[in-house]
């Protein structure tokens, strides 16, 4: 069976600003930002590819992707630096004013560069009932909710839950 082939797409939209130079040959997606700020350029080497939604942001220097480089979907690329010949950039990687070296492989989600900024730790949020207090469930399947009772309460529970033979009031209107 014959599948037909896909056509190479490298005039896609791409929004690019300041000082950009992009060879002929470069595959760029849809949706990638090139935003060179002023006395900084971006520079596309032959073959390079980048996947949709990139942003490469040339700052206070050179922001080079050398011959052969692929750059996955979403990579965020800041500050000054070089993608080596032939790297392969996960997506939805960030590199910080770095160097990514030839032929090196960084993995999807990476975060490379100035470790300067400090980033905010997130705690785990405290629960408000302690672990060893859980009340107990009646896993036998014939049991109802009439059938388990907590000793410490005269409320009746379900899997765990508080039952009730209250009614709901209905909202009001």
């Amino acid at each position: 069976m014959h599948s037909p082939t896909l056509p190479l797409v490298c005039n896609s939209p791409v929004h690019f600003q300041g000082d950009v130079r992009i060879d002929p040959s470069a595959c760029i997606a849809a949706g990638v930002v090139l935003r060179a700020d002023p006395d900084s350029q971006i520079t596309i080497a032959a073959g390079v590819c980048i996947g949709m939604g990139s942003i490469f942001h040339a700052h206070q220097g050179i922001l080079e992707v050398e011959a052969g480089a692929t750059v996955g979907a979403g990579v965020l690329v800041v500050g000054k630096g070089k993608i080596g010949s032939n790297a392969c950039i996960g997506a939805l990687t960030t590199i910080w004013n770095s160097s990514i070296d030839a032929w090196q492989v960084v993995p999807p989600a990476s975060l490379i560069g100035d470790k300067g900024r400090e980033i905010a730790e997130i705690s785990e949020p405290a629960t408000s009932t302690p672990v060893d207090n859980l009340p107990e469930v009646n896993l036998d399947s014939t049991s109802t909710a009439s059938d388990s009772s907590d000793s410490n309460s005269s409320e009746d529970t379900l899997n765990g839950q508080v039952t009730s033979n209250q009614a709901v009031a209905p909202a009001p209107n």
